[in-house]
């Protein structure tokens, strides 16, 4: 009887069948993101939906994953089934009304401190001549500040990128609460994108719409806390809180921030005075809706009793579920506007905080560039508010709630428009 011979011939098969998937492995992976298992699906997982369930396909979960190549965003089903998009379509989809898809660097600088939801972050844009005031408005607040920074995509680019980077690392506060959106093209003055950027990319739940122009003399936030009926209304998502905006009659003496009053008892004094008054008293529209005179003598939160299309106070309103701003709006005049009159539109009410104000910074307008750009947009806000109208009243109507409180901002100032009650009759 011959002696059994050892399978060497089997063993080497084996161990170059191993190091062949392996190597197959490595290759097809390498430059892959790692997908979460099924087991690490936040919502619900397969096992749970029943098969014949229509709800089967609906996606259950969206991470955001790196590759060495780019930023994806990754969606998974209850199936445990994947589709990847990369970020540059998401973004570009996202701001389709901008001039060109724009080149959008998310927290390019992030900061350090873990914010509440709760809180409140300012949404602000800014440019190059704007950064020492943008530092101001961090350190003066202390709190969560998102910004839309936009730079031009010229020889000057890098320099000003420098720039922002040396505030951020000699400005202790500035890395503490400020997350930067970086912006680079060659789009100029596209105010109503940068908003949406800032807004987007804000990390808590509630956002204020504010020009970084401003500065902030009281704590608002404080304010909100302790009243119960601004909590109520800023926590329904169906009402947004007006700072009143002030400014020194004599644009000199808004030049030095520190000598701004930070009381609403020193404030009236200088009302009293006639040394300041509402922001832009010379064009009413832009704020009276606030209602300055009962302002002074208010003690609680208080709605607007009245309200035209060209208001465009400065507020504090809930993140998810109210509108972005039309990005179509390219240079100065009616972008902000637009903004509120959409909100407004959609159900949302102003209610006027009685103790918090703002006080503009006295700067330098470029007034040739405005007056041809305001005349541009004046006729882009009047088929605007048309267009607003009419899409709200399907919605409204499809919802079935167009006779209901929701839409009674919609009904009243819609129908100031010519034309609005049989165009509106006639898509049913």
């Amino acid at each position: 009887m011959r002696p059994e011979k050892p399978h060497f011939s089997r063993i080497v098969k084996y161990m170059i069948f191993l190091y062949v998937t392996g190597t197959l492995y490595v290759l097809v992976n390498r430059d892959l993101p790692t997908l979460p298992s099924e087991a690490d699906l936040s919502l619900n997982s397969r096992d749970s939906l029943d098969s014949e369930s229509p709800a089967e396909n609906v996606i259950t979960s969206t991470t955001w994953v790196n590759s060495k190549r780019k930023q994806t965003a990754l969606w998974i089903n209850s199936k445990g089934e994947s589709e990847t998009l990369p970020e540059s379509v998401i973004l570009s989809k996202s701001f389709s009304q901008s001039m060109g898809a724009p080149n959008v660097t998310p927290y390019y600088f992030k900061a350090t401190e873990h914010f509440s939801q709760n809180d409140i972050t300012i949404c602000t844009l800014v440019t190059h001549d704007r950064f020492p005031v943008l530092a101001r408005l961090v350190k003066n607040y202390k709190g969560p500040v998102s910004a839309a920074i936009h730079i031009n995509d010229d020889d000057q680019r890098d320099s000003i990128v420098e720039d922002l980077q040396q505030i951020y690392e000699t400005e202790p506060l500035v890395r503490q609460y400020l997350d930067v959106h970086l912006i680079i093209d060659k789009h100029d003055r596209q105010f109503n994108l940068w908003r949406n950027v800032a807004k987007l990319f804000a990390r808590t739940e509630y956002v204020m719409m504010l020009d970084v122009d401003f500065h902030i003399c009281t704590n608002f936030r404080e304010s909100i806390r302790q009243s119960s009926k601004a909590m109520e209304l800023l926590q329904s998502g169906k009402a947004a809180l007006v700072v009143p905006a002030f400014e020194f009659n004599k644009q000199s003496e808004g030049l030095d921030y520190a000598t701004f009053p930070n009381t609403k008892k020193d404030l009236l004094e200088l009302v009293t005075k006639d040394q300041i008054d509402m922001f832009h008293k010379k064009w009413l529209p832009g704020h009276m809706d606030t209602n300055y005179t009962q302002w002074y003598t208010s003690s609680k939160p208080y709605r607007t009793k009245s309200y035209q299309h060209s208001y465009e106070p400065y507020i504090i309103y809930k993140k998810e579920g109210t509108p972005w701003c039309d990005e179509r709006f390219i240079g100065y005049g009616a972008n902000k506007a637009a903004c509120l009159f959409e909100i407004y539109i959609s159900g949302v009410e102003y209610w006027v905080l009685p103790n918090d104000f703002l006080i503009h910074q006295t700067h330098y307008y470029p007034e040739d560039t405005r007056t041809r750009e305001r005349r541009y947009n004046r006729q882009l806000y009047e088929v605007f508010r048309e267009e607003v109208c009419l899409r709200y009243n399907r919605k409204f109507k499809a919802n079935g709630v167009w006779n209901g409180p929701e839409a009674a901002n919609a009904r009243k100032e819609c129908s100031k428009l010519r034309g609005f009650r049989a165009a509106a009759a006639n898509l049913g």
